[in-house]
């Protein structure tokens, strides 16, 4: 696995522990709730077997934005896709562009179908998902068919 150049901004960066960085995305209490509907932030701990997890089951990248991590992302084998975009680097379409992404990437390793669960009150990511081809099942899953 190699890095991925998204565009002239944004890269998409073979994941590695950097958890000074990103332990900071997680301690956002918004941004947990969207991630997985939980009330409270994410200790070293919690990050640390996030991380193992998510590397052991595909394809995981920090996002770098402007030279600046900013986010993380996953394409796991069966084709379900996360992705986080820290709170002062969300509304720049940063997730549209790295989704565009993930499904180049996608289609390369023959998975023929991504999928991302989405909360429900989580408008701001059921939107970005839908604007790049994503169709929900009116519930709280989202997919796209390559």
């Amino acid at each position: 696995m190699k890095n991925r150049i998204v565009d002239n901004e944004i890269t998409l960066v073979k994941y590695y522990p950097n958890y000074r960085v990103s332990l900071q995305w997680y301690q956002d209490a918004d941004v947990c709730r969207q991630v997985d509907n939980r009330d409270g932030v994410y200790d070293l701990d919690l990050l640390k077997c996030m991380y193992k997890y998510l590397d052991g089951r595909g394809r995981l990248y920090y996002i770098k934005y402007r030279g600046r991590l900013c986010g993380d992302v996953c394409l796991q084998h069966n084709g379900d896709v996360a992705i986080v975009v820290a709170k002062p680097w969300q509304n720049k379409h940063i997730g549209r562009r790295v989704m565009g992404e993930i499904i180049r990437l996608a289609s390369e390793t023959g998975i023929k179908r991504l999928h991302a669960e989405i909360y429900d009150f989580n408008t701001q990511s059921r939107r970005m998902f839908e604007s790049v081809g994503f169709v929900s099942d009116g519930e709280t899953d989202y997919y796209f068919d390559i």
